[in-house]
Formats: C-alpha cells, sequence, structure tokens
C-alpha cells in the first residue's frame, strides 16, 4: 500500500502518476484516489473546528451557569454543532473507507534503477552464467524423459484430479524431496536464514497483507464457507508472521527459508504450458523472506538475489539473471530479478525464481513497523522475498540439462549425496 501522505503532495502525485503509466496500469484510480484524500483532509479538518468550538462553548456555558446566568441558547448552538459533527465524522469515514479501498489495487511505484517498458521485451539481462549443455543428438522435454523413465505419471493425476497435476514416482520424487532438502541446508546453514515450516493456509487479511487481495483473489484457492484459502506461496504466511507487530531495529533483519508446497489457480493461463511440471496448481517452493531496515533493503535484495543464486550454480544449470521493466513486475513490487534457467527441450530460458524488493509497499498493508534505536516513532520495515527455488521447475531443468541420448539423467554432484550417492537416473 502506497503512503497516505504522497496523495497530499503535488509534486509526489505526478511523480506517482509518471510511475503508474510506465507500469501500463491506468491513472483514472490513482486520480480518484488523490481526489478523495482532498475530501477526507477538508472533513477531518472540519470536524476538528467543529471540536475545538464545542470544547469551547462547553467552557462557557460552564462559566454561565457556575454564576446563575442563562445558558440556553449557547446549548442551542452546541446541539446544532454536535450534528454538523457527527456529520463531518461520518463523511470522513465514508471518505477514508473507499480511500482504503482503492489503495489497495494501486500497484507499487518502480525503483528509478528499474528500464521503462510495456512487456518483457524491455527486461535487462544483467548477467549469463554457464553455458548451455550441447548434445549430439534432439533434446527432450522433461514430461517426454519423465514418462518414459516412469518416475512422472500425468495420466493417473488427471484421472484422480484433473488437469496440471502430476505424480512424481521413484528417483522424480526422490529427487524432490533431495532438492528441498538441500536448499533449506544451504540457506539455513551458509546465509543464516531461519528454517520455517508455515501453515499452508491463511485467511483473507493475511492475503491481502501481501497483495493477492483483492486485486489477484481469483488465483487463490478457496476454502468453500469459511475464511481460509490454500497459499499461493509461502511468502504470505511468514509475510503475516510479524503482521501489526512492531519489532526492535537491533532485531533487524529478520530473514526465513520456509519450504512449503503453493497451490495457484492459474487463472487466465489457459493454453499455457498445459503439459508438464512449468505450470502446476500444485507445487513446491522453497521462499526466502527478508524484513530489514528501509536504509538497507536495495543492499540486502542484491544479497538475497545471490542466495537463490548459488542454488543453480551448486546444481550447475545455466541460467541468466533478469532485471524486469516496469510492464513485467509484479503488483507489489519496486524493483524484481527473475532468475531463468536453461530448458534445452524447449530451447528457452523460462523463470526458476523471482526476488524482489517491496520497499514498504507490503509493510503498511500489514501493520509491521519498528521501533528505531534512537527513540524515534516507529517506521515501516522493508520487505523482500524470492524463490530460493522452485523445486517442481528445478527437476524440469536437472531432467533437461543432465539428458543423455539413452534416455537416462545424469544427478548433479551436489544433490548425489541427498539421493543415497546415486548417479544417474535411468
Amino acid at each position: 500500500m502506497i503512503d497516505l501522505k504522497l496523495l497530499e503532495k503535488p509534486e509526489l502525485v505526478e511523480e506517482y502518476k509518471k510511475a503508474l503509466t510506465n507500469r501500463g496500469a491506468s491513472p483514472d484510480i490513482f486520480n480518484r484516489a488523490v481526489d478523495l484524500a482532498q475530501h477526507r483532509k477538508t472533513f477531518l479538518t472540519k470536524a476538528e473546528t467543529e471540536k475545538a468550538r464545542l470544547n469551547k462553548l462547553s467552557a462557557e456555558i460552564g462559566n454561565l451557569k457556575r454564576n446563575g446566568q442563562d445558558a440556553s441558547e449557547l446549548m442551542q448552538e452546541v446541539e446544532r454543532i454536535k450534528q454538523q459533527f457527527k456529520i463531518s465524522e461520518e463523511d470522513a469515514v465514508r471518505v477514508e473507507t473507499e480511500l482504503h479501498s482503492l489503495l489497495l489495487v494501486i500497484p507499487n511505484k518502480p525503483h528509478s534503477s528499474v528500464p521503462v517498458g510495456p512487456t518483457e521485451k524491455e527486461n535487462k539481462i544483467v548477467q549469463s552464467i554457464g553455458a548451455a549443455p550441447k548434445f549430439s543428438f534432439k533434446a527432450k522435454e522433461h514430461f517426454d524423459i519423465g514418462e518414459k523413465l516412469n518416475i512422472i505419471d500425468f495420466d493417473r493425476a488427471a484421472k484422480t484430479t484433473g488437469a496440471r497435476f502430476g505424480f512424481l514416482k521413484g528417483a522424480a520424487a526422490q529427487m524432490e524431496r533431495a532438492l528441498i532438502q538441500l536448499m533449506m541446508d544451504v540457506h539455513s546453514t551458509q546465509h543464516a536464514y531461519t528454517e520455517m515450516i508455515p501453515p499452508f493456509i491463511v485467511n483473507s487479511k493475511s492475503l491481502t497483507g501481501t497483495g493477492q487481495f483483492p486485486k489477484f483473489k481469483e488465483d487463490v484457492f478457496h476454502l468453500e464457507n469459511t475464511d481460509y484459502y490454500l497459499i499461493p506461496t509461502a511468502e504470505v504466511p511468514v509475510t503475516n508472521y510479524f503482521a501489526d507487530e512492531t519489532l526492535s531495529e537491533a532485531d533487524l533483519p529478520k530473514s526465513f527459508c520456509a519450504y512449503s508446497p503453493c497451490f495457484r489457480s492459474e487463472a487466465g493461463s489457459h493454453g499455457k504450458d498445459t503439459k508438464g511440471l512449468i505450470r502446476q496448481h500444485q507445487f513446491n517452493k522453497v521462499e526466502l523472506m527478508t524484513f530489514c531496515h528501509p536504509n538497507l533493503s536495495y543492499e540486502v535484495h542484491e544479497q538475497l538475489t545471490s542466495h537463490a543464486e548459488k542454488i543453480l550454480s551448486m546444481l550447475e544449470l545455466p541460467y541468466r539473471k533478469m532485471l524486469l521493466c516496469t510492464g513485467d513486475m509484479g503488483f507489489g513490487s519496486t524493483k524484481t530479478y527473475d532468475l531463468e534457467v536453461w530448458l534445452p527441450g524447449q530451447n528457452t530460458y523460462r523463470e526458476i525464481s523471482s526476488c524482489s524488493n517491496f520497499e514498504d509497499f507490503q509493510a503498511r498493508r500489514a501493520n509491521i513497523r519498528f521501533k528505531p534505536k534512537d527513540g524515534g516513532k516507529p517506521q515501516f520495515v522493508h520487505t523482500l522475498n524470492g524463490s530460493g527455488l522452485a523445486v517442481g521447475r528445478t527437476v524440469v531443468a536437472i531432467l533437461e540439462n543432465y539428458q543423455r541420448e539413452d534416455g537416462s539423467v545424469v544427478i548433479p554432484k551436489a544433490l548425489q549425496s541427498y539421493m543415497g550417492n546415486k548417479t544417474e537416473i535411468r
């Protein structure tokens, strides 16, 4: 959520409207929010003036009564002002309610370092790491590899559940579990994140806190007749771990690595990645999450991204680091790096991690503050998160990059000890 105060400063209003235009968002809602903010200020000022007048008249009435004088005229005036005050308060509440609803659907302002552009074509390649493998045969896609090795079964998943689900069996199931263990081990021991397994179900307040609600409600699975929802990512429960709390500056930063399954309806993705593990309704992910001082968030953003990169490097998977443009960024992000892994079967790079700095956007929605050590007023923390990594897509990347002509797959060295020292799948 954006800072309400910026709506009252003309120079900041114009700056934000330009930022929204760069994101491809219409400024109409923002303009309405600016108007409501002005109305709110007017009603509040009026109510304060009326309250001050009431206090003054009450004192005058008290003096008249103590001196045995008639105070009826002033008492009538008090009743009239009370009615005006009540109307002013009601107007202020009505406007504030509408304003709050609008603020929840206004996206965050991109950082000045973010390239301006409407589509992913304007994303910037920051760095390419590792060479794509060269095969003497036509590279297969992961679903062909997995089905022929009898370690992935989509047909029976479609029977038991529906489209965009899969059974992982044998070596694939073992690899999925091994990758989760590897990621959690590395992030907790080498990068000093606190391990966490969060609830996989949250309430609507938590989803509002991180920015999924109300704008992206259709993307989330709802448990009927409850205020419970399946999490689209561990970001939601972990961010809200400190909701409505005030931390001390000395406690910052707070960093967590969280394993969870993720559930997404994939609304609007009809026809996209209908086959395989790339776009599933259910998948596993290890999430990195940090709460930090506002002065450090961009430094932390680089660190967090490098921690996700570490896993790709250990698995010796070729990837590239992308700086997303304004039109391709997530709703709440002010700056995002996507890590895209090379998939030989598709002959392209695909996202395997998205690492974002939200500044205080989520903290305002979830009301997460810290008390400065100098004793000043509490401030909102900055929140950051990123996939460290999306586990299913990592399985995809390994199957495709480590495939052999005979259909077998080499297990990356970093993963072998987690898979009973196996060196291959056949």
